[in-house]
């Protein structure tokens, strides 16, 4: 059974769950239709999902230096080793839950931990998109909390199972359409529990750290009952579709704070000081997302059309990146990885009409072309006759499909000035 748990939990098992994800998403866009409810938006679906991809494509170039890392401390620093099995795993679970509830937390609490943190938080809906929407940064932060899992014997593989658990765990609790469901929310993490801690609603801030467990919420204060409807999304809105600029935004408002404050101790104590004295330091005013609008672009459908088939392209890359990360050299795991955001951070400049976007899409897919075909010409030649022709089709088609809807805002502009 041990063994079963590794297999399945393997550091891969986002592969795995992809087609999960996707068909679970699909069902609640469709039952929310059915019952007349509007969780969903294209922009911010595409935006939360971009996200993700991105956050995987990251991670999984951080993920062997961090297994390695947990594997040196674990052969070299524990003091014992604790057996492989389910007994173990559950253990595992449980610690791990526990001290993801303070790592959760202080990412509140810190302002290094929150600038990556806020990405999750970002998103005005609530649906099962947003728990796919995840920081690239994060990891690289807060590893070092997670450091005393291996210190006290627990193999690497046990510990990547027990992440690996608590993250798909996690998944299911980002919906709207399931209510209270009684007295498994006295332990267990919950849709109704989670919805309080994406609110933005005063009585709701940070509340409801959980991943697994709300029984660290109640023992350590920080727990709060669902009551009245959440508004979410966070207190300053990103008001924008930039994955770039979402996992960056906040950091660039923590070096506005570093350069005002004026002292060096207080420049160093201000990483791990609240996002609201943060907020106070540079004069700025939280919004009420209560009466707010939500942020919103327009965007002609025959672009979210194209935006949408980039995405399809995109996931097929990163399924594809993860499944031969092993198998590529450095070179192809940066540009690849370079590709990839380059394409999140297009997706994202269309949906906010960006003038400078069809000069990059051109150098995107100038890009793409030599390296995408020279990494099949030296790994997978054999199928080269077909992803050559293939490429240089689907290039000519986006690039095309670019520059007649580029002549149509022309003709739109003139028309209007007529």
């Amino acid at each position: 059974m041990g063994n079963l748990i590794l297999h399945f939990m393997n550091p891969n098992y986002i592969l795995i769950a992809i087609p999960f994800f996707l068909l679970t998403l699909f069902i609640e866009f469709i039952w929310g239709r059915f019952k007349k409810t509007r969780f969903y938006n294209f922009e911010d679906t595409i935006t939360n999902l971009n996200l993700g991809i991105g956050s995987q494509a990251f991670n999984t170039l951080l993920k062997l230096v961090l297994l390695s890392l947990y594997e040196f401390v674990y052969i070299n620093y524990a003091p014992f080793k604790i057996e492989n099995g389910v007994l173990s795993f559950i253990l595992c679970v449980i610690v791990y839950d526990f001290i993801f509830y303070w790592a959760h937390r202080w990412g509140h609490e810190m302002n290094i931990f929150w600038g990556a943190h806020i990405v999750h938080h970002q998103s005005e809906e609530y649906n099962l998109s947003v728990a796919l929407r995840q920081s690239w940064f994060h990891n690289a932060l807060a590893f070092v909390l997670f450091l005393p899992i291996p210190l006290l014997g627990f193999d690497p593989l046990i510990f990547a199972a027990a992440a690996g658990f608590t993250t798909l765990y996690q998944f299911w609790i980002h919906t709207k359409h399931i209510k209270s469901i009684g007295i498994f929310e006295w332990i267990f993490n919950s849709p109704s529990h989670h919805r309080v801690h994406h609110a933005t609603n005063p009585k709701y801030l940070d509340k409801n750290y959980a991943a697994v467990f709300i029984i660290w919420d109640r023992l350590f204060g920080t727990f709060q009952k669902e009551e009245e409807e959440p508004s979410y999304g966070i207190t300053l809105p990103l008001n924008s579709w930039n994955p770039v600029w979402a996992n960056i935004h906040f950091y660039d408002d923590l070096w506005k704070g570093i350069k005002k404050s004026k002292r060096w101790k207080d420049k160093l104590l201000l990483l791990f000081k609240g996002p609201e004295y943060l907020g106070k330091l540079l004069g700025q005013k939280s919004e009420d997302q209560l009466n707010s609008k939500k942020f919103s672009t327009k965007v002609p459908a025959n672009m979210q059309v194209y935006v949408f088939l980039q995405f399809v392209l995109l996931l097929f890359g990163l399924v594809s990146y993860l499944n031969h990360f092993n198998e590529l050299s450095l070179f192809y795991k940066l540009t690849m990885f370079a590709l990839i955001t380059l394409t999140t951070l297009n997706c994202g400049a269309i949906m906010e009409n960006k003038k400078w976007i069809n000069v990059v899409e051109v150098a995107r897919f100038a890009a793409f072309l030599p390296l995408y075909n020279t990494l099949y010409l030296y790994y997978y030649r054999n199928f080269l006759s077909f992803t050559f022709p293939l490429s240089m089709v689907l290039v000519c088609i986006f690039l095309t499909w670019i520059i007649i809807n580029q002549v149509g805002k022309r003709s739109e502009n003139i028309q209007q000035v007529q």
